[in-house]
């Protein structure tokens, strides 16, 4: 697929509540609300990035509504879509408690959640001199938001001075069309704009400005600390930075149609063993915009279709190598999915026209021109190549019957064991539509078929089927029925409810070794 998209969030008001002191206005999701595009790049893998999709849509215009928007959900995970409007500051935005939530005062605290989107409309989204934190969470989108002056040192101070950071087991983000800028580096008490650390995979950086920092960001805190990977960058502006454009140390990134100028220091700085794909970037007026820089621990590299634009490039030493005057690849690096590239010569004016917040959510078609993608539904709707559930009932032994179970939510008066009693008149519900229960066993076992029964009257949306050992998704669909899955060897699989309409009730979760 040639054309990058991007995602753009209409919401369509059924009912509105407004709650002034907190800034919310609540609205009841519809069908009829609608996105433009999805996720891109590594985003994309890992059973991919919807954020809040199919989830309810609440309008939050203080940092203290998002907190309540997140504390009011039925569990952690069910889905919602924050609309942000105005000026999102320290004075307007404090801690809030709940079960679905882990807030704190002074930063956007996305902290232990899934299945979140906050998008940036009316007349815009600022968060001045407060941070954006994600820690072990996974889904998340953040779109069309300014991020700016986030200070570590002076006052106030928010997020470690991170625009943009992300630490701690978190998967599966996707940034775009964000305007992330400082007014100066670490002197000044600014830090990284995009950052990510302490196992950090499946991000997606996309149609986004950073500038007028010191670092533009880091992946890996440290030369041991190698967790974090499988990033990608594309259609982005770094202008008026130091240096980080990213660090990447471990891991892998692709990084394709970005627009660097007034790189003042050193720009890609791959060390420790890890490897970027640097496809058609346009580099201006910038120093060692590649390269390993600051270490004897080397990274590596693959190029094509660059231009280097007055660029330049220092002696190599030690601790400084940088890949000029004549970049060449020392690596290769394969790309798991689909991607168009824009001519490198084309790059500074397609970043100009599309990369940044309030810029319409403003792609290109994949030859240099601007385009607004077409809506799609949001709610979640099956992949023609996902497994489509089978009625017919498996033969064998349902491994499920003796096994343990326990889940991320329960409905009052229902029981995790419920869904491996082998009855169909007690059932599993989730603390709202959506959730996850699992079935455990104490040594591996092995499984390729699962059957999920709902209990009579009830209606199940979209789901997918985990690995709960490693996380992995072995399958995604929606409706009860039978479906096969990758034969897998595991000690816990898990049934994880991403949409329904209602509260679903799941009679069975039965497994089969084939």
């Amino acid at each position: 697929m040639r054309r990058s998209v991007a995602r753009r969030l209409y919401a369509a008001v059924a009912t509105m509540a407004v709650a002034g002191a907190t800034g919310v206005v609540l609205t009841m999701p519809q069908a009829s609300a609608a996105v433009a595009g999805g996720a891109t790049g590594y985003a994309t893998q890992n059973g991919g990035t919807t954020g809040g999709a199919g989830g309810q849509t609440v309008r939050a215009t203080t940092g203290t509504a998002i907190h309540t928007a997140l504390c009011n959900r039925a569990s952690a995970s069910t889905p919602i879509i924050i609309e942000v409007e105005g000026t999102i500051n320290h004075g307007n935005t404090a801690k809030v408690s709940g079960d679905s939530c882990n807030t704190a005062a002074g930063v956007i605290e996305l902290k232990q959640i899934s299945n979140v989107t906050l998008v940036g409309v009316g007349s815009g989204a600022v968060f001045d001199q407060l941070g954006i934190h994600i820690r072990e969470s996974s889904n998340i989108i953040i779109q069309n938001v300014t991020v700016k002056n986030v200070k570590k040192s002076g006052s106030p101070t928010s997020n470690g001075g991170d625009a943009i950071g992300m630490e701690s087991d978190v998967r599966n983000v996707w940034v775009d069309h964000a305007t992330l800028e400082a007014s100066g580096g670490e002197s000044d008490g600014y830090d990284g704009l995009f950052d990510m650390k302490d196992n950090t995979q499946y991000v997606t950086l996309s149609y986004s400005t950073l500038r007028n920092s010191g670092r533009g960001g880091l992946i890996g805190s440290s030369e041991t600390e190698l967790s974090n990977g499988f990033v990608t960058f594309h259609h982005n502006l770094y202008e008026n930075l130091d240096s980080r454009t990213p660090l990447l140390r471990g891991g892998i990134a692709h990084i394709y149609n970005n627009y660097y100028v007034k790189l003042n220091e050193s720009g890609i700085n791959s060390r420790a063993g890890a490897k970027a794909k640097v496809d058609n970037n346009y580099f201006k007026d910038s120093k060692d915009v590649l390269g390993t820089f600051y270490t004897d621990a080397a990274g590596y590299w693959q190029v094509s279709g660059n231009t280097f634009d007055n660029i330049t490039w220092s002696a190599r030493s030690s601790e400084n190598n940088p890949a000029g005057p004549n970049p060449t690849s020392n690596t290769s690096v394969s790309i798991p999915y689909a991607y168009g590239l824009d001519n490198a010569s084309c790059v500074p004016s397609i970043v100009a026209a599309t990369a940044g917040a309030n810029k319409g959510l403003k792609v290109s078609d994949g030859s240099c021109t601007p385009t607004t993608p077409t809506p799609t539904p949001t709610d979640p709707t099956p992949d023609p190549t996902d497994p489509t559930p089978d009625p017919t009932q498996p033969g064998g032994t349902n491994l499920s019957l003796g096994a343990g179970a326990d889940g991320s939510s329960k409905a009052s008066g229902t029981s995790y064991g419920n869904v491996r009693d082998g009855s169909l008149s007690t059932f599993w519900s989730p603390a709202g539509s959506t959730g996850s229960v699992s079935v455990k066993w104490g040594t591996a076992t092995s499984v390729s078929k699962a059957a999920i029964k709902v209990a009579s009257g009830s209606t199940l949306g979209a789901w997918r089927i985990l690995n709960g050992d490693t996380g992995a998704v072995l399958a995604t669909g929606s409706g009860a029925g039978t479906v096969t899955i990758p034969q897998t060897s595991l000690k816990k699989i898990t049934l994880d409810i991403t949409s329904s309409s209602g509260t679903p009730k799941i009679a069975e979760f039965e497994t089969y070794a084939g």
